[in-house]
């Protein structure tokens, strides 16, 4: 079989959606007991998303991710107390065996680099579980960890491997599969954990991995203990973790009810969020309704509306839409998000959520990073983003950070059409690079950012397109022919080239671990993943598992 074609046709496999409930997991077991949340990993190996392959090992899939990233928001809206996160195997002397070859081998190159992205953002959403929540996360090694399965650790803030002997953490990818580790694994592995590079390159290369003694020396863990003394020492572990964050949280989290959209395939309709593909125009429209009720004024009154509030049900609802995008509408090149409704009222519920937040309320601060990583998603979409800001619009605080995320912004020249940055644009959801959006489009003059943050009334095209908001402001004559035309133009050009262009253009100023993730994905494993090293006739990717040895082209490129 050759990866250059593949078996797996998506276009004629069924879409995949993103709902899941703790009540259908097939992967993870999870259990919470006094301010201890603790993640096991069950894969069942006849379970995998897509015909073809078996998840040995604990090996995993996109369905496999779908579920652990559902069970991570669950730890944060219905189980407040938890101040500890244990992540291990409930399968004997195998933690995690990385993302299933055989499922990479039959799939197509753009679900080989969707499926890479997803998990790094669950990688990611673990991380901010930690840095956002105040959760201490730690990754109980309790066997062998290869590849993804590593990286999966390396989003905890505590590795402990158990020491017996046999077991090892690994990434094997370049020298058994002629890849790379392609859920942020060696970013993470200099930038976060700061692995010693000429160390990071023996790791790298090692196939077999290392072993606790030498792992813990490498600082690739933290802690190693014996399978006698494992659970007490992993026991103690948690203890400390819970003591230094003042043990359990308060109790009375939310239900997260479902979000799935009623759709036809082509367009979904959800309570906030219509979004609508058209495929011949290579074309998606999304549009963020706005509050349909009064902000809620207290932490009590968020919590009596639960899931069904509209700071977080609107966000949730386009991360939905983003990811069915992205999965289940591979050549839409461009998307069009639009919003609908009253700029008070977005800025109502910003403020009274910024308020409540302020005087205690972790569902607030939740609901807050939530916004935040939706937003990030729409930052990495591997589509173009246009703003379309038009009448009836509400591009106002949370929302206008919409507008900001897109590529450009067309916003019409009519009497009643405005847009509205606040003191929150300045920081309260910060992009990839870690600042505030409006911050890095005006990297070159923070004055301009400071004073787009301090306006205090709706603004009009004009003034928008002077203040350098938005990038053009068409009047109503020249709206239609300027719009079709921009749309056209975009979807006209090399995909390829417009995922690299964007990639580049997105993220200004210092890299953080973030952006060199996502970067090099893009641009890196994007073209890795092609080349006949890995996917050829006798690539490596394409020979594991066989006998054969793969043939290599040895002329280094760049």
């Amino acid at each position: 079989m050759s990866l250059d074609r593949p078996h797996h046709d998506d276009a004629s496999l069924p879409p995949v959606h993103f709902a899941r409930h703790p009540s259908t997991y097939s992967h993870w077991r999870l259990s919470f007991s006094d301010g201890v949340a603790t993640l096991e990993m069950a894969v069942q190996e006849e379970g995998g998303l897509r015909p073809g392959y078996v998840l040995h090992l604990n090996s995993y899939d996109l369905g496999v991710d779908i579920e652990l990233a559902d069970a991570i928001a669950r730890v944060r809206f219905e189980h407040p107390e938890v101040r500890v996160l244990v992540l291990t195997s409930a399968t004997p002397r195998i933690f995690c065996a990385g993302a299933n070859i055989y499922m990479l081998g039959l799939s197509s190159h753009p679900w080989k680099v969707n499926f890479c992205k997803y998990t790094n953002e669950t990688r990611a959403a673990l991380e901010d579980l930690s840095t956002g929540s105040g959760v201490r996360t730690i990754a109980a090694v309790n066997g062998s960890a290869a590849g993804g399965g590593y990286e999966l650790a390396l989003a905890c803030d505590d590795i402990v491997l158990v020491d017996d002997g046999s077991s090892a953490v690994s990434l094997p990818e370049v020298p058994l599969l002629g890849v790379l580790p392609g859920t942020g694994g060696l970013t993470r592995l200099v930038d976060k954990r700061k692995v010693r590079r000429d160390l990071a390159d023996v790791f790298c290369t090692k196939a077999e991995g290392v072993r606790a003694r030498d792992a813990v020396k490498y600082r690739l863990v933290d802690a190693s203990f014996p399978r006698s003394k494992w659970d007490s020492g992993i026991g103690d572990r948690v203890a400390k973790s819970l003591a230094d964050r003042g043990g359990a949280g308060s109790a009375g989290g939310i239900v997260l009810g479902p979000i799935a959209a009623e759709t036809d395939g082509t367009r979904y309709t959800y309570r906030f969020v219509t979004m609508a593909v058209d495929a011949r125009r290579r074309l998606a429209e999304v549009e963020v309704r706005g509050p349909e009720r009064d902000a809620p004024a207290s932490h009590e009154a968020l919590l009596d509306e639960g899931d069904a509030t509209w700071s977080l049900r609107a966000f949730r609802e386009l991360d939905d839409a983003l990811l069915e995008l992205r999965t289940n509408h591979p050549d839409v090149g461009l998307l069009a998000v639009r919003t609908r409704g009253g700029i008070e009222a977005v800025l109502a519920h910003d403020d009274a959520l910024a308020k409540i937040e302020v005087d205690g309320s972790w569902l607030a601060r939740e609901i807050r990073l939530l916004q935040g990583r939706v937003l990030r998603r729409l930052d990495n979409l591997s589509r173009s983003v246009f703003a379309i800001i038009d009448e009836g619009s509400c591009f106002a605080g949370s929302l206008f950070e919409l507008a900001l995320s897109a590529d450009r912004s067309y916003m019409l020249d009519v009497r009643g059409v405005a847009l509205q940055p606040t003191r929150h644009s300045g920081g309260r959801w910060p992009g990839l690079n870690g600042e505030p959006r409006l911050a890095s489009r005006f990297f070159a003059e923070p004055s301009r950012a400071e004073e787009a943050s301090r306006a205090s009334a709706p603004i009009a095209t004009a003034e928008a397109v002077s203040m350098g908001l938005v990038t053009f402001g068409p009047d109503d004559i020249d709206w239609d022919d300027e719009l079709r035309i921009a749309i056209e133009e975009r979807v006209s050009l090399s995909p390829d080239a417009l995922t690299g262009m964007e990639q580049n253009l997105r993220s200004v100023g210092a890299e953080t671990c973030d952006t060199k993730i996502y970067g090099r994905l893009s641009a890196w494993q994007n073209w890795i993943f092609q080349r006949p090293n890995a996917v050829g006739e006798r690539g490596a990717l394409t020979l594991y598992g066989r006998p054969e040895r793969p043939v290599f082209d040895t002329r280094r490129t760049a």
